[in-house]
């Protein structure tokens, strides 16, 4: 009899942890297909609808459950962030802002890094408004260091 009520519990499961990704497949679509710039915000609360189950639910599925995707390994958690939206009112989800602030100093002159103001400004136009503490919070996230810290003297 016990051993019954766990395999039930254990196929309730598969099948949560089956809609949940389906789920967040449909939503995150074009990251899937595009990569990390077109990640799209999503919220706990937008795939509990999807599949009319609670939040809290969908929080425990998603805890250290990983999906192979052809843009790499992520955690399921990883597909639900934020977003910020531009000035032409697409929103972009937060992490698709940090690997833009990311490719952005990649690419400055070593002797010259941008400042915070800086990257404020090169997002700006591209049409991304975000506060200075942003930039400056999303580079500590990464473990990007400082302008200052950020130059090399050649």
């Amino acid at each position: 009899r016990s051993a019954l009520w766990l395999i039930r519990s254990i196929h309730r499961r598969q099948r949560t942890i089956y809609k949940v990704t389906k789920s967040i497949v449909k939503f995150q679509r074009e990251f899937l297909d595009k990569g990390i710039q077109s990640l799209k915000p999503l919220v706990l609360r937008d795939v509990a609808e999807d599949i009319q189950m609670h939040e809290s639910t969908i929080s425990r599925v998603t805890h250290n459950k990983y999906v192979h995707t052809p843009q790499g390994i992520y955690e399921l958690k990883f597909f639900f962030n934020a977003g910020i939206t531009s000035t032409q009112g697409e929103t972009m989800a937060s992490e698709s802002v940090k690997n833009l602030v990311r490719e952005v100093i990649a690419q400055e002159d070593p002797r010259k890094p941008y400042s915070d103001e800086k990257l404020v400004q090169i997002l700006q136009g591209k049409n991304i408004h975000i506060a200075r503490r942003t930039i400056s919070k999303y580079r500590e996230m990464m473990k990007i260091l400082s302008s200052n810290e950020r130059r090399k003297i050649v």
